[in-house]
């Protein structure tokens, strides 16, 4: 591990023109904003589109398309949780965004990794962040103080979460069967209400299948796969959409004043991911294939061609806190504000808040009998 010194030298800062503090960049008006003189330099704009790459040429030339996020990135590693996290001043290490730990091993300098191609820039600013959070713990019933702490004591950290998006077009041979609706009349007897047997007669509903076989094809854009393990899936789908429609060419300059995790799923293993997630949808074409009024799908195998991928950052607020051992997380989509987090339940509110009932309940019989 490098020691701190030699990072520091190796740190490029965005100095302001005005007082020579560090800039940061400021979700408001999307300008690196220094936080002392107030003064805004704009982001220079590059004429570059977001662009795939070839996932088979990657494969095959892995190390040559390795860089970091930054000339001058470092990175720390939480030992609470092993997250990483890379930064740039004014930026610090403080505590880790996904556990809530004081971070107190040294920063070094960044590993090389998949440079991203296009990163999703802040749009909701902290006290706007905060200030969700607030409404959404404000409507969560019987939530511990732990909780209400994290929005009105400890600060919300700004992250960008590294994904894989990608795109390929798939090609699926499938046997399977077709059923398809029948009906006939059956006879049958019941005790009517005198007593009597009775002869009826219904329609019963069967199914005749069929032997079948194809091939359906689909292309799929954009497939979006989270790159962390530090953060829940369920919790990250909760936060889309994302408008990745306005993604915009990756510049270092949006990573001033926040923090972004290394993924911890690589580009192979996010493809896996990919995968699971377009099977669903080949399955229901299969079946629309299949057609008739039921399906059977015995057996399907999808090929996968045109592969591309993009690394992309999106951002998101984040703040841990610990209830009884356990590590919970509320997240903010720095786009759209959406909030969704998790929580535990005080036993002791919930405690009170029956035994309150009951007194209440027992004076009202109380009085009411007296």
């Amino acid at each position: 591990m490098e020691s701190q010194p030699n990072v520091q030298q190796k740190i490029h800062r965005y100095a302001c023109p005005g007082c020579a503090a560090d800039l940061a960049f400021e979700p408001k008006d999307g300008t690196l904003t220094c936080p002392y003189c107030g003064r805004s330099e704009a982001i220079a704009q590059s004429e570059e589109q977001v662009e795939e790459r070839s996932y088979e040429q990657y494969l095959h030339a892995q190390s040559s398309q390795m860089t970091t996020l930054a000339p001058s990135a470092i990175e720390v590693k939480c030992e609470g949780c092993g997250a990483t996290t890379s930064f740039a001043p004014p930026e610090v290490a403080g505590d880790c965004p996904f556990c809530g730990r004081t971070i107190v091993a040294q920063p070094r300098s960044a590993n090389p990794l998949v440079a991203p191609e296009g990163v999703l820039p802040f749009q909701v600013a902290q006290d706007q962040a905060r200030d969700g959070i607030k409404k959404w713990i404000a409507s969560r019933w019987f939530a511990p103080n732990a909780l209400k702490r994290l929005a009105y004591q400890q600060p919300i950290g700004g992250v960008y979460i590294p994904y894989w998006t990608y795109d390929t077009h798939t090609t699926t041979p499938y046997r399977g069967q077709r059923g398809e609706h029948y009906y006939v009349t059956e006879t049958y007897t019941e005790t009517d209400a005198q007593g009597k047997q009775v002869t009826k007669t219904r329609q019963v509903r069967k199914t005749r299948w069929y032997p079948c076989s194809g091939t359906v094809s689909r292309w799929f854009d954009d497939v979006l796969v989270p790159a962390t393990k530090s953060v829940a899936i369920n919790r990250l789908n909760a936060l889309e959409p994302w408008d990745l429609n306005l993604l915009k060419p990756y510049e270092p300059a949006y990573l001033a004043g926040h923090k972004a995790q290394r993924y911890e799923v690589d580009l192979a293993g996010g493809f896996e991911t990919a995968k699971t997630i377009m099977d669903p949808k080949i399955q229901s074409d299969i079946r629309s294939d299949i057609g008739g009024d039921e399906q059977r799908i015995d057996s399907y195998k999808t090929a996968y061609s045109g592969i591309t991928f993009k690394h992309i950052l999106l951002p998101v607020y984040i703040g841990a806190y610990r209830f009884r051992e356990k590590v919970y997380q509320v997240m903010v989509n720095a786009r759209t504000g959406e909030v969704t987090g998790d929580r535990p339940y005080s036993f002791w509110k919930i405690f009170l808040f029956i035994l309150t009932i009951i007194v209440v309940i027992g004076l009202i019989v109380y009085f009411t009998n007296k």
